[in-house]
């Protein structure tokens, strides 16, 4: 099989999207790591770390780190109910209500995070 086997098909194309988004996500998690990290070696430490985010380049990274993770969620999100599947007694519940719930429940997770980040 070649290697360009996933640029036949759309839904293949996507697939390898989602995969590739993961990395991103990572290095996401162990820069917030990074984050904590300098926040334990101090006021000076932290105050220098955070200067360097702001620089332009620091700035376009987050920003396409923050498309990837998004299409990272919303694709787990959408495909979470095709595995999750849910009865009501006899009946399934529909794959979009699974759905709606996750984004309903991340809705208010960001709310909450928000409001604390703002300090209301």
């Amino acid at each position: 099989m070649p290697n360009t086997w996933w640029l036949q098909r759309r839904p293949y194309i996507l697939f390898m999207i989602r995969e590739v988004t993961s990395v991103f996500v990572a290095g996401y998690c162990i820069f917030l790591m990074v984050l904590i990290y300098k926040l334990t070696q101090g006021a000076n430490a932290y105050a220098n770390f955070m200067a360097a985010l702001e620089s332009p380049s620091s700035v376009v990274l987050h920003l396409i780190t923050l498309v990837f993770v998004l299409y990272h969620t919303i694709t787990w999100f959408n495909l979470t109910p095709k595995i999750l599947v849910l009865y009501r007694g006899e009946d399934r519940i529909p794959q979009r209500l699974v759905a709606g719930i996750f984004y309903a429940g991340w809705a208010v997770v960001s709310i909450i995070v928000a409001l604390v980040v703002l300090g209301v």
